[in-house]
Formats: structure tokens, sequence, C-alpha cells
């Protein structure tokens, strides 16, 4: 489940903008924090300096509060739900809200984390600002001691320096029609947060996100009225401001599609990847003598089971150097351990003396048997692995495919985290009667593959292709088709779903038509 959603915890618009409808004081003590929506702008001339002037300015600002949501990222992270520092990206997800009024077009929004805490409230109007309360533009907080102002009117943030020795990574991002969300990687920020080595420097206290100074300070003299994004109250579940965690955790495990080395496919093509999944009782746990170091991989051919002495011929990719040919594996999470290597085609079929039963001309299919081991001591062997031969072919083949889950359900529980699986064949596969009946019928693995969910009566994307630098859709593949996991609490309950299937090869994408339906109870 290589995505996660943590949903902001507070959040409201502060603004010096001036009251409606006389114009004559701004709304510095207004409080917004119970509005379904939040607004960004910069209102240039408001207000008639003298003689006709207009110069003054009316800024909005947002304040958005994640600390309850990080700390619930610290405990998933310890149960390893999510993945440790270096593994994963955060990303600040906000919603673009349709408006009637003005829409402004190329501008950037600046996120910069909030340097002291701050409160909500419960102010509603953001047309005549007639709700007061904290925080807003002069005030961050009150308590029974009194009020907290900010340093800064406005807020205060960390725009430079945010922890000793380092400086502050720049956030932002430049809107080109004004339509688009807010879709940030915050991953430094987060991270900081988590660790919180720098005391209060590093405490949570949410972000504020507002134009850039040039745009927000009328000196470019020009308005940029009137951006909203929704708030953490609206009534639109997949509108919510959220921290979008992502991760790559897909495995590619070529155990059912293991191809021997051949000079027609290039040094990538060649190498095949093994795993081997731990499980005790029914959860991954690292074997206790090889823990999170690397474990050493055999290969060994038969027609049956392991031959003795018969050992295969691995070649590059992690093969160490001494007398047995042994692979080096990886720890790759806990309780899972896998191997890459090439092997030669020598080991694709053995002599008619292995089968006192054929004919002189006669051989017999050869299988490899993977035995994964630490010094002398053998933890599992693998199933005969059945290597196929890469060749050429004279036309091009047709590239259609029919698929299906194979273990979709009509409904799932919020609570419910099911892993799909997916099975694949070309269109044009035509089995014939013995086939049928006297082979448990193969899939042909789409090694790149991604998927995507939809709510059905509004196609909306609740979970988009994640196909970009970290692909957090992408399918795994073992010996039994393709599959992912997803949590279903990204979902929202009462609504009907479907999962669509792209597949990428050479660069072209290739949408699948079938749409597999379930829904959320």
């Amino acid at each position: 489940m290589p995505i996660a959603k943590y949903t902001a915890s507070a959040d409201t618009t502060i603004t010096n903008a001036y009251k409606l409808p006389a114009l004559e004081t701004r709304a510095t003590g207004s409080n917004m924090g119970a509005a379904d929506a939040m607004q960004i702008f910069s209102l240039y001339g408001q207000v008639s300096a003298s003689a006709g002037i207009f110069t003054s300015v009316g800024k909005s600002r947002l304040l958005v509060d994640f600390s309850s949501s990080v700390g619930q990222i610290i405990s998933d992270r310890t149960a390893a739900t999510i993945p440790a520092s270096g593994s994963v990206s955060f990303y600040l997800r906000m919603f673009n809200a349709r408006t009637p009024f003005t829409l402004p077009k190329k501008f950037t929004l600046v996120v910069h984390p909030v340097s002291r805490s701050w409160q909500e409230g419960a102010g509603l109007d953001m047309e005549t600002y007639i709700d007061t309360g904290y925080a807003n533009w002069d005030v961050a907080s009150s308590n029974s001691s009194g009020i907290t102002s900010w340093t800064t009117p406005g807020g205060d943030y960390h725009t430079g320096a945010y922890v000793a020795g380092s400086t502050l990574p720049s956030y932002s991002q430049y809107f080109e029609n004004g339509t688009e969300d807010l879709n940030i990687n915050i991953t430094p920020l987060v991270e900081e947060w988590i660790a919180n080595t720098g005391g209060t420097a590093t405490a949570n206290y949410g972000v504020g996100v507002m134009l850039t100074s040039s745009q927000e300070d009328g000196s470019e003299k020009k308005s940029y009225y009137i951006k909203k994004f929704f708030a953490r109250g609206t009534e639109y579940f997949f509108k919510r401001p959220v921290i979008e965690v992502r991760w790559d955790n897909s495995k590619k495990d070529d155990r059912g599609d293991f191809y021997l080395s051949s000079s027609l496919a290039p040094a990538a093509d060649n190498l095949n990847t093994l795993y081997l999944y731990n499980y005790i009782r029914g959860k991954l746990r690292d074997i206790p003598a090889v823990g999170t170091s690397n474990i050493l991989v055999s290969l060994y051919s038969g027609s049956t089971a392991p031959t003795s002495g018969k050992l295969a011929l691995p070649v590059g990719g992690g093969v160490a150097t001494d007398a047995d040919l042994n692979i080096t594996g990886t720890w790759v999470s806990t309780g899972i351990y896998s191997a890459s290597f090439a092997t030669t085609s020598s080991v694709s079929q053995v002599p008619t003396y292995f089968n006192r039963f054929a004919r002189s001309s006669d051989t017999v299919v050869q299988y490899l048997y993977d035995v994964w081991h630490s010094a002398s001591v053998e933890y599992f062997t693998g199933s005969g692995i059945s290597p196929k031969t890469i060749t050429a072919s004279p036309y091009v083949p047709a590239d259609e495919w029919v698929l299906t889950i194979t273990n979709l359900k009509s409904s799932y529980k919020t609570i419910e985290k099911p892993r799909f699986r997916i099975f694949s064949r070309p269109q044009n596969w035509s089995p014939n009667i013995y086939t049928v009946a006297t082979t448990a019928i193969k899939p042909t693995i789409i090694r790149d593959a991604y998927y995507k969910i939809v709510r059905v009566y509004d196609n909306l994307a609740a979970v988009p292709y994640g196909t970009g630098s970290i692909k957090y859709t992408q399918l795994s593949y073992d010996s039994e088709g393709s599959y992912f996991d997803f949590n279903m609490d990204l979902l929202e309950s009462g609504y009907a779903y479907g999962i669509k299937i792209m597949s990428i090869e050479d660069g072209i994408e290739t949408v699948h038509p079938e749409t597999f339906k379930f829904r959320v109870e």
C-alpha cells in the first residue's frame, strides 16, 4: 500500500483586507477557521490613499496545521506501515475550489513552516469579515493568560535558516491558469518535524501558504484575486488538505517469468530477480541469523528436483567469486530478501542419461532450483523454475491483453486492506482442449503496469496513476501474476469505485478497456 493520506488537523484564513461595505477599517481581527474553504489574494488599490490614487494593498494568507497528522505518521513509521526516511516522500496536497470571482493567473504560491503555535477559531464569514477571533492577522492565539500576538502581523514563519547549520528548502508552485491544485513535495520539512532534532526550532506548527512577496505587496501594481482551496471542513471527502505519503514498494519477482541469458538482449534484460518471503505465523519476520545482512543463493539444476553437483551457471549481477558461484542476495524489508542475476543457456536441457526411458535422441526439460542459505545453513529451496529462451521474431507480435481480477469482491469495508490479484494473457491466446484439460494456466506477465481507482458516478480519480518519479501505483508481480495492495480507508464509504489498469512499453502508455467495479461500505 504505497500511498497514505493524513488530513489537516486545523486550518484558517487570515487577512488584512478592508471590510465591506465602507472600506474604512481593515479586517485584521477577523477569523475564518470554521469555513469550508480558504482563500489567498492580494488586492491592489482597494481604497484611495489621496487624490484618487489607489495604492493600498489587502492580503490574505492560509494557515494549515498537521501536528496530529505528523504524530500519526511517526506511529505508522514505528509500526513499519510507512518506510523509513529516505524511502518515502511527503506531498502537501490542497485542492482548488471553484469561485464566481475573478481568478488570478500566472502566479506563484510559496509554503513556509509556521514558527509559532496558533488557534483555528470558529469564524465563518469570508465576505464581510464580521466574525472575529483567533487566529487572525495580528494575533496567533488566546488563552486564560491573555493573547499571543504574532511577532510580525500576518504570521511568523521560518523563511531563512530553519535549523542551525541548514537552510530551509524553497517550497513553491507556479500556477499558469489558476485552477490547478497545490501539489508540493515537502519531504525535508516533514522529516524535520518527525525528527524534531532542534527542539522548538523544528516544532510542528504547520505551514503558511501565500503569494510571493512581490506579488503580494503591491509592487507589481496589480491584483491577484482570488484563489480558493477547500478547507478540512468541506463536505467533499477527496478535497480536504492532506499530507500525501508516496513510495514505491513494487516487487518484480521473475520466478514465473525467468529468462536465460541471450546475446539478443541488453544486459539489464538478461537479469532476473527472485524473492524470498519469510512468513512466520502469518507475519513477515527477518531470518534471525541473517537479519538485515546479505544472504547467499545457489542455483541447482534437475529434471524433477535439485541434482547434487549439477550447479547452474549464474553470470554477473551479484555473483560472488567463491568456488560455489554463490549469488549475493540483499535484505529488502522485514522478512523479504532478493537476488538479481543472469543465467547461461547451458542449463536449459539435460542429456538423455538423466531419463532412463528416453530414446537416445531425446532430451528432458531442465528446471532451476534456488537454494537460499548462509554458509552451511539452508533456509529455503524454491520450486522448479522453468526458464524461457529469448528468441527473435519474424513478425510484430500483437500486444493487446485480456485482464481480470481473480479475487475481486463486490464490496469492501473501509477497514479492509485487500491484495488484488490480476490475471493477464494475450488477447489472441487460443488454448486447445489438451492444454485446458492438462495444464494449469499461467499468466503472461505485464512487466510495467499501474492501477488507478476512480469513483464511478462522476469518474473522479480517487487515486490517479502514479507514473512519475515515484511509481506509487506500480503493480508488483510474482509467479501467480500481477498484484497490488490497497488500504480501503483511502476511499469514501457509500460509493462504487472502479479499478483501471495502464501498461507502459517503450514509453507508450496503453489504458486497458476493463473496469473492475466494487463498492465501499
